[in-house]
């Protein structure tokens, strides 16, 4: 699933080809998610879902909810509801005919992302596949949802990702507003300098 042969010649032209086999030997990449994903998964407020049409044009889109929106149904199906959005529908038009579907999951604050290879199917009655669908409150409208198979999943190491954890971005934006009262201050101090240097009038 993961590796073509297109890819696999890739991978013996730039030398990582002998590694990649290895651990396909070790069975590295498997479909049943363990725990520590799994809550991983349930931890997430948004997703994205990556589909392509059956000429083989790709799509990503963005999914958000509530934390806790995706439902691990079991250790590889997944299942999200489909909230009224734009109308495009170009995900749910691609899985009518190419169900073949990739999910990304990024965590920037741990930092930890998580890939899912699978395949997914519109279902139309999202209270019969998640029963307790409803429970979260949310200002969005359900129209449907999107059970997800999951066939394999992989782990990206964390190089590169960039932090954009709640404490770095809090600590950019007070650092902005102390630079900000500083340079306020130091004007302040210039104005008085001025005022108390200014001849008296005759």
């Amino acid at each position: 699933i993961l590796f073509s042969p297109a890819t696999r010649a890739i991978q013996e032209r730039y030398g990582s080809r002998d590694t990649i086999a290895r651990m396909e030997t070790r069975g590295h990449w498997k479909s049943r998610l363990p725990e520590d994903v799994i809550s991983f998964i349930r931890a997430r407020n948004s997703f994205y879902i990556g589909t392509a049409s059956c000429e083989g044009r790709p799509y990503i889109q963005h999914r958000g909810g509530p934390t806790g929106f995706i439902h691990v149904l079991d250790q590889e199906t997944l299942a999200w509801p489909e909230f009224k959005g734009n109308r495009q529908h170009i995900t749910a038009g691609n899985l009518s005919e190419n169900n073949q579907a990739f999910i990304f999951l990024m965590d920037y604050s741990l930092p930890r992302r998580i890939k899912l290879w699978g395949r997914a199917e519109v279902v139309e009655d999202s209270n019969a596949l998640i029963p307790d669908i409803r429970s979260q409150p949310y200002y969005a409208k359900i129209a449907r949802a999107i059970r997800f198979t999951v066939e394999v999943w992989d782990e990206n190491c964390r190089q590169y990702i960039p932090d954009y954890s709640a404490d770095s971005e809090l600590m950019i934006k007070l650092q902005k507003s102390q630079n900000k009262i500083t340079s306020l201050e130091n004007e302040i101090k210039r104005l008085r300098q001025l005022v108390t240097t200014r001849p008296e009038d005759d």
